[in-house]
Parts: C-alpha cells; structure tokens; sequence
C-alpha cells in the first residue's frame, strides 16, 4: 500500500510520497514534492496519516518531520524540534501562536 498525497489547487491529484509501512507511529519521514516544496508525514498510534508543510514558519528550517508528536485536547500535534512551537496535524495551526500556520495536505492510503 502506497501513500498518497493531494498538494495542488486541484483536488484530484494525487501524488505518491512513500509506501506506507515506512512510516513508524510517533515519527516523521519527509517528503519531496514534485513543486520543490517538502511534506512531513506522519502516522499516529491508531494508524492515522497526517501530512502538513516541512517548513518551520518560525525559523525557515525545514525541519517538522523531525519534531515530536503529542495530543492536546484530544487534538494531534507535532513539536517542532527547533523553538517547540505546536502545530495542529488536522489544521496547521500554531497551538503557541494564533497567527502562524503551516499548509497541510489531504493523504489517503491506495
């Protein structure tokens, strides 16, 4: 089984990123995008898959897929490992800052 990701305006392409027995619960693999940009990917403990931007808004680094997941509120979320800034893996958000977001993208299993 193949993961797949949507990353362009049209919601009908899909773009293969990895097979998804490489990715280990509670840990980041990154992903280059055919449009230069990079994905983390991300897979909980009950086997869901996130995918959102590997570029740090608060440093440029391009680093997310190496930060730490968590849980707050019932919400999943990944740490940077650079300032600790949580971003939500559903919306992007910041949890530390209302102003700051990450893009995030649609991932399914194929």
């Amino acid at each position: 089984m193949n993961l797949e990701l949507s990353h362009d305006v049209d919601a009908d392409a899909w773009t293969t990123v990895c097979e998804a027995s490489r990715l280990t619960p509670g840990r980041g693999v990154a992903a280059l995008l055919p449009d230069g940009r990079q994905a983390a990917l991300f897979l909980d403990r009950s086997g869901r898959a996130y995918a959102i931007e590997n570029r740090d808004p608060f440093t440029g680094a391009q680093v997310l897929s190496r930060g730490l997941l968590g849980s707050a509120g019932g919400r999943a979320f990944v740490a940077s490992p650079l300032l600790k800034q949580r971003f939500d893996l559903e919306t992007g958000k910041c949890l530390d800052d209302d102003g700051v977001s990450v893009a995030v993208f649609p991932v399914r299993t194929v």
